[in-house]
Formats: C-alpha cells, sequence, structure tokens
C-alpha cells in the first residue's frame, strides 16, 4: 500500500515483553493525567498548574478535542484577570503568545488536527478582544509566516489553505478599519492571486490552490473594476493556463476540475456573482464550447485510456446543447461512444454513468 505515494512497511516487528510493559505504563499514565485534568475543571480549579497539565495532555494528544474546551475555560479566566489580583502571573500578552507556540509545534506534528487549528482561531480573536490594536495586528500578520511553512511542507494541506483564507480576510479587515475608507489600500487579493499562481506552478496535482483561485476571481475582478475587456482577457488566460495544464498532464483529476469550473462560469444559468464573464451571448458561448471541444479532442487521439477527457467532453457536449441543440461538432453517437468508453475505465461509478446513458437514450 502506498499513500501520497509513500510507501508503507509492513509490520512485522514483533514488541518483546518490556516494550510491551513499558507501553502498558505509558498507558495508565496517560490515564492518570485525563483523570487529574478533568477532576480540577470539576473543581473549577482555572490556574496556571491547570493550564500546564492540560498543555501536558495535548501534547500527547491532540485530538481529545475535550480538553480543548477545557483548555479554553481556564484561559478565559486568566485572561479577564485584574493586573492586581494577577501578580507575577503571566500576562494576557505572554498568555496568548504562549498558546500561539503552543499550537504552532502541535501543527507541526499534527498538521491535519481539526482541534489544533480551530484553537488556533479562538485564541487570536481572543487576543483581538483583549490586546492592544498594534499587537493585534502583528499577531495576524504572523500567522501569514505560519501558514507559508506549513504549505511549504505540504503545498496540498488543505487545512493550512482554508486556514490562510481566513486569516487574509481577517488581514484585510484590519487593515480597512484602521484608514479612512477615501484612504484604504486595496485588499490582498491580488496578492493572494499571485500566491496560487506559484503554487500551481510548483504543483499541478494541487486542488486547494485551483480551489482558492476559484474563490478569488470574481473578488479579483470586482476589486480591479474590471470591464467586459478586461474580464474576458482574464477568462481567456485562465483557459490558456488550464489547457497547458491538461496538456503537460492529462491524467490529473484537480486541472479537470478547474477545466469544469471555468466551464460552468459561461453556463445562463451561472449566478451573476459567479460570472468571469457576464452578459455573454450564444454566439460567445458557442465559440468557447468549440473550442475546449476541438481542443480535448486532441488530446484524446494521444491518450485514449484518460477517463477524465471522456468525462469532460461529455461535460462540454452537455453544456453545448442546452444553448444549441443543433451541432455539428459531435453527434448522440459520439457521447455514447464516449459513454461507453467512461464505462470501461471507471466501472466504480458505474451507477452515475447509467444515469448519464439514461439521459443520452441508451
Amino acid at each position: 500500500m502506498a499513500s501520497h505515494g509513500v510507501s508503507r512497511a509492513a509490520a512485522t516487528t514483533v514488541r518483546s515483553e518490556e516494550a510491551r510493559q513499558k507501553e502498558l505504563q505509558q498507558i495508565d499514565t496517560y490515564k492518570d493525567l485525563v483523570n487529574q485534568v478533568n477532576a480540577k475543571i470539576v473543581e473549577r480549579q482555572y490556574t496556571i498548574e491547570v493550564l500546564s497539565l492540560i498543555t501536558k495532555l495535548l501534547n500527547e494528544n491532540p485530538e481529545y478535542y475535550t480538553i480543548w474546551n477545557h483548555r479554553r475555560r481556564v484561559l478565559i479566566t486568566l485572561l479577564a484577570l485584574d493586573p492586581v489580583d494577577r501578580g507575577d502571573r503571566a500576562s494576557p500578552e505572554e498568555l496568548i503568545e504562549n498558546d500561539l507556540q503552543l499550537t504552532f509545534s502541535l501543527l507541526r506534528k499534527f498538521p491535519k488536527c481539526y482541534w489544533i487549528w480551530n484553537h488556533r482561531d479562538w485564541i487570536l480573536q481572543k487576543g483581538e478582544s483583549t490586546l492592544e490594536a498594534d499587537t493585534t495586528r502583528r499577531l495576524w500578520s504572523g500567522e501569514l509566516q505560519l501558514v507559508n511553512k506549513m504549505l511549504h511542507a505540504d503545498s496540498r494541506n488543505f487545512h493550512a489553505w482554508s486556514y490562510r483564507r481566513f486569516v487574509v480576510a481577517q488581514l484585510d479587515r484590519i487593515q480597512s478599519g484602521s484608514i479612512a475608507d477615501a484612504e484604504a489600500p486595496k485588499s490582498m487579493i491580488e496578492l493572494e492571486f499571485e500566491y496560487t499562481t506559484k503554487m500551481i506552478k510548483i504543483n499541478l496535482s494541487n486542488f486547494s490552490a485551483w480551489h482558492n483561485r476559484s474563490r478569488l476571481i470574481p473578488r479579483l475582478l470586482d476589486e480591479r473594476k474590471a470591464d467586459h475587456n478586461a474580464r474576458r482577457q482574464l477568462f481567456d488566460n485562465e483557459l490558456e493556463l488550464i489547457c497547458t495544464a491538461i496538456n503537460t498532464d492529462p491524467f490529473d483529476q484537480s486541472i479537470w476540475y478547474y477545466h469544469q469550473y471555468l466551464m460552468s462560469t459561461l453556463a445562463p444559468d451561472c449566478p451573476e456573482q459567479s460570472k468571469i464573464v457576464p452578459n455573454l451571448t450564444t454566439e460567445d458561448r458557442t465559440k468557447y464550447y468549440a473550442h475546449e471541444m476541438e481542443y480535448i479532442q486532441e488530446i484524446l487521439e494521444d491518450e485514449a485510456d484518460c477517463k477524465w477527457i471522456y468525462e469532460s467532453l461529455l461535460h462540454v457536449a452537455q453544456c453545448f446543447l442546452v444553448i444549441d441543440a443543433g451541432t455539428d461538432l459531435f453527434t448522440t453517437s459520439d457521447m455514447r461512444n464516449w459513454l461507453e468508453n467512461l464505462q470501461r475505465l471507471d466501472p466504480l461509478r458505474k451507477g452515475r454513468w447509467e444515469e448519464v446513458g439514461a439521459s443520452l437514450g441508451k
């Protein structure tokens, strides 16, 4: 078996009795720690000492989401302490910085653990309501550095991509709120769009980068106040980019999904806010569909066993038929042939292809 191209070694090692006893001791120690933390939370002992015990427990098991809730209860109490009552305890800024450091160290070991990402989000928002504006801005700015490190380690980590969108939105909000509207600079959309281009060039098979790009395009065009010609130019550039990607690796699923997204924006029933080029005529749509149909059929000549090609041909053909029932680019027989090849190459989705066949009268 392999996962993302990494082979898994067979678990053939036989544990010694000494190793088994050591593992049982570790389990007992862990259970004792869980019981100790839960008992102190029941007693409402929301102290620095209990926070330290929770830190130790989360380092052992960050998937224990109830313990993250316990941590938040303790932190809320500590952050709300009056300066007089705080004494030499950690300041609010130190508490928040410590939790950011904790979650960072945990994310390096468990980059796809939801609870760590959730807590980091919570502690930053708590910091925003507790600390000075300049400190808050510095903390949020530092988050982009964290995400860059995470995506450098794994460019397809969808948790990191989702968190990146969240951080950018927070930075845009803080920046726009700190300056008079008349002087407000543009958002980070342009920079983020360039970032997706960079990440796609590094690895074409990056679902998250393609997805993020699709989310950015409508906002990018609005911010640029793009007219019809500018919108059309961007759409043509995206088609050129995706066609180059398809030609590079037609077996890559993520590329075809982005191609399908671009085609979906041409549909007459596409929501206005999602259209890249609004007010297209039937002739405009026909030209785009015809171009894609011809290009994909050229790719098919060299890659007859690529199921994504047949699926895309069927999708474009169905889009074509919505706006023009009479075309000589393909026939019903062609569509049935593409469907038969899909059934041959993708038998696990037999039911889906049978449903498509029924719509074709097969």
